[in-house]
């Protein structure tokens, strides 16, 4: 078998070691454009787990690094004057040419042909091969050739970084920002070996061009630099190698291999540097390589492997690496807003891998100072030799309410109410969940008018028999749990007269059974569903009083929390997408006119509802669509509502139109919560994606949201935050009905152990 490896960098180079290892009679071949003492850049980064995949394919290779790596365990954050440190995670750094040279020895070692300064710009060039790896950079020249195939996409990212080394030794990993009159500046700094570090300077495009630097060299960028931070170098000089200041390109590829020609490291992929190196990647994805090639029988089915295995993590990589650099960008809305000690916990978990309980592991030191942090603030009184609660146990007051704890049983519709009358299957499962620990539980979409239903099993409340109905359930709430419990209110408008979810959802009811629906454009939701009425004004007043009246049946049923539903593609919420408002008089075009008529709404619920009960708002902070919705005009919106008196928004997405894709993953929605809440200075509530207490605390201590509202995990498990009290040795109040002491033998549990 030949295999020709393109590029001679890390990758390529611990590839042909594998090969070569497994199979001495496999002829590989590594083609370089650079001489072997030429590399770019100054230090590499391996996490421990990387590094004890590198030990497991090749012991001899991980010897030879660990011998000349550099490693600590300790993150230093410098902010606004103070230092932060947290320790327990795990990194190796060493020279990228040390690296290389390392390679280089062990292919000679195993009889690799390695050819320096050969440039290939052709896979034809190579002579016969079995398979030739593209692992020749970012810009490789073989994915070009068959960029057809790959189908390569690029993205240039808008922060300005440059590249540099120094002499200075740094007692961590080293994180400062710094402010000066151009902008704010981050310090990303390491320690490679016992005498240089890599220090990597960042900052806006903004700020790049105010300070002079877009046309400065190396050594002028460098000398600035220097000026910048030199509180860390302790008079030791920055250290140029073809230091240019850059953008960073996010390279991703619809496929990675062509034939015999298969892409590798930073031809196929790259991940922002800080949540790791291309260098890491690269040679995990030659291990990937080398043992799908080990595994098969040809190469078109060692290809088909590799990447059917490899792609998954480095996407998973990719998408943490994603919301990583996207911290780094808008790092000025932390600065700004946050405390030093939530900003710095929001820099730690930034990249959402790393949650509280995995912080905890890595460093219960600095988790149990934030937790202590985070109880004061919300009026705890922390005992020194007691344990702090965790953030999710701490209370939190919207006026004259106080939820004993942040999480919430999120609206979700059953489609089980009789003409709007919810009954004793609405009894059972929202007391099931009071009863489960939540400090608020929030009751389905509950319509304004029949005509406002999604389907004939929605609750209302435009009956007063559909008050006395819920007060049934508040009454319960309220004399046999510590929960709160709220209300939704909305309107279907165009997805409204549509059949029960389990027999089709969003799909309309059969004309017989139907009912005129409402709109400000006359969209259908769905081709075949039915075209509703452009509003009118005399139509939006009547919907005005249609939500006051509900307003009020909700105050007279005892609900301690309103909401207003203007998100999901709902009535009003297609007054404020302009995918769904096509309206040209005063209810349609710009932002500030699609807000009109869902603004008169809340304005008069709220003017409605009690003053010393709070009131929220959901709201689609984006519809996944071109042309939507985005997050700036949720966060106008979110200004004002809170202006108009609302004291919580919750934030979720989509749902808009069937059109929409969104980018869905874990806490995928929480960005936008914490973009309105520290951008509209206004409370948030954050939902989906949150499925473990871990992802719960971490959203609060970093100021993502102040709740967390959680859905479907409540549907499998109603007491789900008395089990996560319980692992976190947290005691929540609990009846006297259930003695649990004389059933659960009594154990010892330690602060944050298993119990409580």
């Amino acid at each position: 078998m030949r295999v020709v490896c393109v590029g001679g960098g890390p990758g390529g180079l611990y590839l042909a070691v594998l090969l070569k290892r497994a199979d001495p009679s496999r002829e590989v071949v590594v083609y370089e454009r650079n001489p072997p003492d030429r590399t770019f850049g100054f230090g590499v980064v391996f996490s421990d787990a990387t590094l004890g995949n590198i030990e497991a394919a090749d012991p001899e290779t991980y010897a030879a690094i660990a011998a000349r790596f550099s490693h600590w365990d300790d993150i230093d954050v410098h902010v606004r004057g103070e230092v932060f440190r947290s320790t327990g995670h795990g990194f190796a750094g060493m020279g990228r040419q040390t690296l290389l040279e390392v390679l280089q020895r062990r292919c000679a070692a195993l009889g690799v042909e390695v050819h320096h300064e050969t440039e290939i710009t052709d896979a034809a060039e190579v002579g016969p091969a079995d398979l030739v790896v593209a692992c020749d950079g970012l810009n490789s020249r073989l994915r070009t050739q068959y960029a057809e195939h790959f189908q390569p996409t690029i993205d240039p990212r808008p922060n300005r970084f440059i590249w540099l080394g120094t002499t200075r030794r740094f007692p961590a990993f080293t994180f400062d920002f710094v402010e000066d009159a151009h902008g704010l500046w981050r310090l990303h700094a390491y320690n490679y070996d016992r005498d240089h570090s890599t220090v990597i300077v960042e900052t806006t495009e903004d700020a790049w061009r105010s300070a002079g630097l877009e046309d400065a060299d190396e050594t002028t960028s460098a000398k600035w630099c220097a000026q910048l931070f030199g509180h860390h170098l302790d008079g030791h000089p920055l250290l140029t190698h073809n230091a240019i200041w850059r953008q960073f390109p996010t390279v991703t590829n619809a496929r990675w291999s062509h034939g015999n020609v298969v892409l590798l490291g930073d031809a196929a992929h790259t991940a922002h540097f800080s949540i790791g190196s291309g260098t890491k990647l690269a040679m995990e994805d030659a291990i990937a390589l080398a043992a799908a090639l080990d595994s098969e029988a040809d190469v078109p089915a060692a290809l088909a492997r590799y990447e059917a295995e490899r792609r998954p993590d480095v996407e998973s990589t990719q998408r943490s690496a994603a919301v990583s650099l996207r911290w780094f960008e808008e790092t000025e809305r932390y600065y700004q807003h946050l405390e030093p000690r939530a900003f710095v916990y929001s820099l730690l978990t930034r990249s959402l891998r790393i949650n509280h309980t995995n912080l905890r592991l890595r460093d219960p030191a600095f988790t149990d100072a934030t937790e202590r942090w985070f109880a004061r603030r919300a009026g705890v009184a922390v005992q020194p030799d007691r344990p702090p609660p965790p953030p999710m146990f701490t209370p939190f007051t919207l006026r004259d309410l106080t939820l004993q704890n942040r999480v919430v049983v999120s609206p979700m519709c059953m489609y089980s109410a009789t003409d709007g009358t919810v009954g004793d299957f609405h009894l059972v499962h929202l007391g099931a969940r009071a009863d489960g620990g939540a400090g608020l539980v929030m009751a389905e979409m509950t319509d304004v008018s029949a005509e406002g239903r999604i389907t004939l099993g929605c609750a209302g409340l435009y009956d007063d028999a559909h008050t006395a109905a819920w007060a049934r359930i508040v009454d319960y709430v309220h004399g046999h749990t510590g929960a709160a419990i709220g209300v939704q209110l909305g309107h279907a408008g165009r997805k409204g007269a549509t059949r029960l979810m389990w027999e089709g959802m969003d799909q309309p009811l059969p004309a017989d059974r139907a009912w005129p629906l409402l709109a400000p454009s006359p969209l259908p939701y769905l081709p075949d569903s039915q075209v509703p009425k452009p509003m009118d004004r005399a139509d939006m007043d009547h919907v005005v009083a249609q939500f006051v009246a509900a307003t009020r049946r909700a105050d007279a049923a005892g609900f301690d929390l309103l909401e207003i539903h203007l998100a999901h593609g709902y009535l009003l919420a297609s007054f404020l997408s302009p995918i769904t408002n096509r309206r040209t008089d005063p209810y349609g075009g710009t932002l500030s006119r699609r807000m009109r008529f869902p603004m008169e709404v809340f304005e008069a619920a709220r003017a409605a509802w009690p003053a010393h009960k709070p009131i929220s708002a959901r709201i689609s902070a984006s519809d996944w669509m071109e042309g939507g919705t985005t997050a700036e005009d949720a966060v106008i919106l979110a200004r004002a509502l809170k202006a108009a008196g609302c004291d919580l928004v919750d934030v979720s997405t989509g749902q808009t139109d069937p059109g929409a894709r969104p980018e869905y993953g874990r806490l995928y929605q929480t960005p936008f919560a914490e973009r309105v809440r520290l951008e509209a200075d206004v409370p948030t509530m954050t939902v989906g994606g949150i499925s473990s207490y871990g992802d719960v605390n971490a959203i609060l201590a970093a100021g993502r949201a102040d709740l967390c509202a959680l859905a479907r995990v409540h549907l499998f498990d109603p007491a789900w935050t008395r089990h996560a009290a319980f692992e976190q040795g947290w005691a929540l109040p609990w009846r006297p009905q259930y003695p649990l002491d004389r059933y659960v033998p009594r154990v010892e549990w330690s602060p944050r152990g298993a119990g409580g």
